[in-house]
């Protein structure tokens, strides 16, 4: 019934916008139409899925307890989101602000530790600030799985709503600034390192903002960058104020943060850097003006793509949590068959935790399955030793209906998705919208002298009073085009203001 009513409501949608437009749009808005249309089969499809073939196996197998929570609809029919992380005052709220182009409630900025909670950056039909235990229960709410972290956390979570183009499309996640030594760990209520897991294994796009000027990371940004890595396919780095460098030092600091990265990352390869200046005035180093200007065009131009790549992610996302959830059904199904069945079942636990690696190989032996797949062992063991084997549900048990659910698992995997991969529109070409104040000309001293030269950590002015700093939205192709920018405007830094 709910698939029905909503073909209804898109037929009316369509039969009101070629009503309202002429023939000359007419094809742009069928061709919006079926992109939107194939994107919601697609999150129908693993939504069914999901809550009828995982979820019974998820609960059986207690993967909330060894992994993470139940996805929620909510989470799989949500905007993508974008998740910023980083020492404090390295720009994370300023770029909140760049991106949307205005002040949004709650928003603190300053050269000291400002931001102390978790800021969901949402769309909303007027601007309001919305407490952290109302909207993990509002209704398809994306963050329902929070309240698991209990109310030592929610009291520091906030969801920040205003009526913005931008987040019709995206949903941007501010968080609070990783601090040095004791302090980072002193007096937080619940665990940051897990709730920014949480956040990373949900978020389409991770951006990680470095100051050039604290280019050292201390242990405790070293941690959270080590929880970001199971998803650095997502991971993003932003280094923010780059116009306040020369360009050689800009280079040398391009070099150092690269190695740094190497080291704590432990790979080989490493993310991608972006350099540039997220905030509302535009670089004011002519040396590296340039540069700059067309890594912010790389930056905005991902962030633009993202939401045409959300029902790729979702099906992505589905795919390796699936992945996760038939080794954890194979562990769970080994363990259970070494327990005896009368007497000795504490001193063969106790027997098997110690042995956790040879476990590991047997499972990957019986059952052919690739060890990346496979958990970690610290930690699996840690929440193993807490349970009762006996209570582990078989494979081919009562609970998984003999079997019956493991092979609706494989069947998804195998035919379901790859269905569902079909449906989803091919991606069109680089039509982003150009800003023709973007330019990449060479730009002059006499140009340079006649720009505002603000510093470069000047907190933005209360005078502004919410003004639109980017009258022009790159997540908003589709939309007519807006009157010409005012002055103020073509001095912005955002390259499609």
């Amino acid at each position: 019934r709910r698939r029905r009513r909503r073909r209804r409501r898109r037929r009316r949608r369509g039969e009101r916008a070629r009503g309202t437009m002429g023939d000359a749009s007419f094809a742009n808005v069928a061709q919006i139409q079926g992109q939107e249309d194939a994107h919601e089969m697609v999150i129908d499809g693993l939504w069914d899925f999901y809550s009828q073939t995982m979820l019974p196996l998820e609960e059986a197998t207690r993967f909330d307890v060894f992994n993470t929570s139940t996805i929620t609809e909510g989470e799989m029919r949500a905007p993508p989101i974008v998740l910023l992380v980083g020492p404090y005052s390295a720009g994370k709220t300023s770029f909140i602000r760049y991106l949307v182009g205005r002040d949004f409630p709650g928003q603190r900025i300053g050269p000291e530790p400002t931001t102390d909670k978790f800021v969901a950056v949402m769309h909303g039909p007027e601007d309001r600030i919305v407490p952290g235990n109302a909207l993990t229960v509002a209704p398809m709410s994306p963050f329902g799985g929070l309240k698991y972290f209990g109310n030592g956390f929610l009291t520091r979570f906030e969801g920040s709503i205003m009526n913005n183009d931008v987040l019709k499309r995206i949903t941007l996640v501010d968080t609070p600034g990783v601090l040095s030594g004791s302090k980072q760990r002193t007096g937080r209520t619940y665990d940051f390192d897990g709730v920014v897991n949480w956040f990373a294994e949900r978020a389409d796009m991770i951006i990680l903002l470095i100051d050039p000027f604290k280019l050292d990371i201390s242990d405790e940004m070293a941690s959270a960058i080590r929880v970001l890595q199971a998803n650095a396919d997502k991971v993003k780095v932003a280094l923010n104020k780059s116009d306040a460098v020369s360009q050689q030092q800009l280079m040398r600091v391009y070099g150092a943060l690269m190695w740094s990265l190497g080291k704590v990352m432990g790979t080989p390869e490493v993310c991608r850097v972006y350099m540039g200046t997220f905030w509302e005035h535009p670089p004011n180093n002519p040396e590296t003006a340039n540069l700059l200007r067309q890594e912010m065009e790389d930056m905005m131009h991902d962030l633009w793509i993202l939401p045409r790549m959300g029902a790729v992610r979702k099906v992505n996302e589905i795919v390796k949590r699936s992945r996760k959830l038939r080794v954890q059904a194979c562990l769970l199904d080994y363990l259970r068959d070494q327990m005896p069945t009368l007497m000795g079942a504490e001193r063969k636990k106790r027997e098997l935790l110690a042995d956790m690696a040879g476990v590991f190989r047997g499972v990957c032996r019986k059952y052919n399955l690739p060890p990346g797949d496979f958990p970690e062992i610290a930690k699996f063991t840690g929440t193993a030793a807490e349970m009762d084997f006996k209570s582990f549900p078989r494979i081919s048990g009562s609970r998984l209906k003999g079997g019956k659910v493991m092979q609706a698992l494989e069947d998804g995997i195998a035919t379901t998705i790859p269905k569902l991969l079909e449906h989803i529109p091919t991606m069109p070409g680089n039509d982003m919208p150009k800003n023709p104040h973007a330019t990449t000309m060479p730009i002059t001293q006499q140009q340079q002298q006649q720009q505002p030269a603000p510093a470069p950590y000047a907190a933005p002015s209360s005078s502004n009073n919410g003004a639109s700093m980017s009258p022009t939205n790159p997540f908003t192709a589709s939309s007519p085009p807006l009157p010409a920018p005012s002055p103020l405007s073509r001095q912005n830094g955002n390259p499609f203001a």
